[in-house]
């Protein structure tokens, strides 16, 4: 099963190079640079921490990205260590520079979708759907890039929905049992 999956995401990694064009890379480039460190969840997590009323939506995000990133980025990337296909290219195939890590799970990808889950949760329909079409676009243009495996940013989105939606749990009970307490 293992080596159909690797074939087909050989397929991919090598098909897409006939997608590229000139403003494509450059949606692509900034796409995946959005989503280096989580930095546009950070960004939007930053109104939601200063206006009190959103305050926990945002520590809520805060919380589901550090329970996705010791998942995905310090678990299962080091256990799985599979290579990432940018290290079999030449340099003059690369849109960006190779990431020094491992390849499975995408980390924005499960960074990314672990935000929409916890946006489904707590925001209204539309502000979640913003938020899947901003996901989608980071864990594309990983694959385009050819940064990431088809397989590693599928994977990636499961497990962030996952972790998104066990923060939202967790995050609740959390809430519910220092709501009595002066913290």
């Amino acid at each position: 099963m293992f080596k159909k999956i690797q074939r087909l995401d050989d397929k991919v990694v090598d098909g897409i190079i006939k997608f590229r064009s000139p403003l494509k890379n450059k949606i692509m480039i900034a796409a995946s640079t959005a989503g280096n460190g989580g930095m546009i969840w950070f960004a939007i997590c930053m109104p939601l921490l200063i206006y009190a009323p959103w305050r926990l939506i945002g520590v809520n995000i805060i919380f589901a990205l550090a329970f996705t990133q010791l998942l995905c980025e310090v678990i299962l990337k080091h256990i799985v260590r599979r290579e990432r296909p940018v290290w079999k290219l030449p340099d003059q195939e690369q849109l960006i520079h190779r990431p020094k890590y491992y390849s499975f799970p995408s980390g924005h990808t499960s960074a990314s979708f672990c935000v929409v889950a916890v946006a489904f949760y707590r925001f209204p329909p539309l502000t979640a759907l913003i938020i899947l079409v901003f996901a989608v676009m980071i864990a594309t243009s990983r694959v385009y890039l050819r940064v990431h495996y088809l397989s590693d940013v599928l994977v990636g989105a499961i497990l962030g929905l996952l972790c998104g939606s066990a923060s939202v749990s967790l995050f609740d009970r959390f809430v519910a049992m220092t709501a009595g307490l002066n913290l």
